[in-house]
């Protein structure tokens, strides 16, 4: 009782002023540490208090792991390579029709599966590809060439149909009808296998004159390309009705006899058709082709590696037995595989986990970006499914892979550092309903958070005590006598129990 009679003639003789000061130096206190928390992550991408308790104080309360984030940041100073400054769009190798398929999902959904932008890169594809120097002057051809540009889909479609009036031969318009206007895959079949017929005889009749002069030259690229176009979409379509192994062995077929045809990235379709025969032993052989280090990523290549390696422990993993008897070889390197397909491509587990909603792909993607994650996603989730564990074993280890990217990404791990044009360009490709996957999008730490929070409240205070002196310290005592009670009871409750001498030895101490 003696002690609560002390504490209140304490409180009663502090003034406004006292409880200004006090307010206004502690949110000038959380003001600092705010600052310096943010410029620590910032530059470090991490919590310097978390730093603190994880390296320091955790180690002497014998709990805790140490962070590797300087340990590999120190072990990758001598991999430092130049940024990446610009994002090159590339053709989706596994697009889909536009009549037969994205078509349908406009006619359900009611919303356009494909942007102006994406459509526009399709044209000025189409444009490269199906035309040359040679064709100018012929109509057919010069109608092709306004088709291609037009943005209406029946004015593409109509410029087809005028094109074939002038020459029934002309491929390039069979091509838009069959991408544009054939509702099913079967009718697409069959206009691209009548295309075929006439882009061979016009093949086979400029090979023969291509060193004549350049016109004739572009002319024979223009008529392979065409060739080479039709013949893997006519395999693309054997894929979707279900004659796999007819697929696999007309993509064969068109990369043997066109091996310098690496623009349309054909080995993408033959592993995914692979997959779906589950030939793994020939799906490791393109691997072992692609997965160059002179060759060009993508998330099929890498991520197919990774599936291949998951493959050979996935049915046995066990994360509870991993912790307690380690890593074997063999799931280390299926590991490994996983945190390197991620650090390629960070936006595709998330689809493969079903963590986030799936649309159709775009007819562009960004390597890298959210755009191929959706491509690759949508081709290959049935394969990954398949595996028995494979996603379990992608679900226990794949965030694993953001521990060992050092921060700032201007570093780099396996690969080139992760260029920050992705997120721009994503949102030109997908649709705007899609919501953009953002990456690095780090959550801010918990004690900058709370440090936030406690300058303004405290700030906060300092204004109220300011303005309102006397109210605020009548509700800054009622606030403390609250808070007083209980432990007020408590002593009371212990003076009870325990004899007087050792309270009296107590309050010395």
């Amino acid at each position: 009782m003696l002690n609560l009679i002390f504490s209140t003639m304490f409180l009663n003789t502090l003034t406004p002023k006292f409880y200004v000061a006090l307010t206004g130096t502690s949110s000038l206190i959380s003001g600092l540490i705010l600052i310096f928390e943010w410029w620590y992550f910032k530059k470090y991408g991490t919590s310097f208090i978390e730093q603190v308790s994880l390296n320091h104080i955790s180690p002497l309360l014998g709990g805790g792991e140490t962070s590797n984030l300087e340990t590999n940041s120190s072990s990758n100073t001598g991999q430092q390579q130049q940024p990446v400054t610009e994002c090159k769009v590339w053709r989706n190798p596994l697009t889909l029709f536009r009549g037969a398929e994205y078509q349908r999902f406009t006619t359900a959904a009611g919303k356009e599966p494909l942007t102006y932008y994406d459509m526009n890169l399709s044209a000025q594809d189409h444009q490269t590809f199906f035309t040359s120097e040679y064709d100018t002057g012929k109509p057919e051809y010069d109608i092709m060439q306004m088709a291609w540009r037009e943005r209406n889909p029946q004015a593409r479609i109509k410029a087809a149909h005028d094109a074939l009036e002038k020459n029934s031969e002309c491929a390039p318009a069979m091509i838009l009808l069959a991408e544009e206007e054939c509702p099913t895959i079967l009718e697409v079949e069959k206009t691209l296998k009548q295309a075929y017929k006439h882009a061979e005889i016009t093949f086979k009749k400029s090979q023969q004159m291509q060193y004549q002069s350049p016109m004739y030259e572009a002319l024979h690229r223009r008529d392979t390309n065409v060739l080479v176009y039709i013949k893997r979409r006519l395999a693309m379509c054997a894929r979707k009705l279900g004659r796999t192994r007819e697929a696999v062995k007309m993509m064969r077929e068109v990369m043997k006899d066109f091996p310098m045809m690496n623009m349309f990235n054909i080995h993408e379709n033959l592993i995914e058709a692979l997959l779906e025969l589950q030939a793994y032993a020939d799906v490791q052989a393109v691997l072992a082709k692609y997965d160059d280090i002179s060759l060009p990523k993508s998330a099929t290549i890498c991520y197919t590696a990774a599936l291949l390696k998951a493959r050979q422990v996935a049915d046995k993993f066990s994360p509870d037995a991993a912790s307690k008897r380690g890593l074997s070889t063999a799931e280390m390197n299926a590991v490994e595989a996983i945190h390197r397909a991620v650090e390629f491509n960070p936006h595709v587990p998330k689809y493969l986990l079903e963590m986030k909603s799936m649309i159709l792909p775009p007819e562009h993607i960004l390597k890298r970006g959210d755009s191929e994650a959706l491509s690759y996603s949508f081709a290959q989730l049935q394969h990954w499914q398949r595996v028995e564990g494979a996603l379990n074993l992608l679900h226990c280890t794949w965030e694993g892979t953001f521990r060992m990217i050092p921060y700032p990404l201007e570093k780099g791990h396996l690969f080139y550092p992760y260029p920050t044009c992705t997120e721009n360009a994503d949102r030109e490709l997908l649709p705007s309903f899609h919501e953009v996957s953002v990456y690095p999008k780090k959550e801010l730490p918990f004690f900058i958070l709370f440090t936030a929070g406690l300058c303004s409240f405290t700030a906060l205070l300092a204004l109220l005590t300011h303005q309102y002196p006397e109210s605020m310290g009548v509700v800054a005592k009622t606030i403390l006598s609250w808070l007083y009670l209980p432990i007020s009871y408590v002593l009371e409750k212990l003076e009870a129990i325990l004899p007087s001498n050792l309270i009296q030895q107590l309050s010395r101490i």
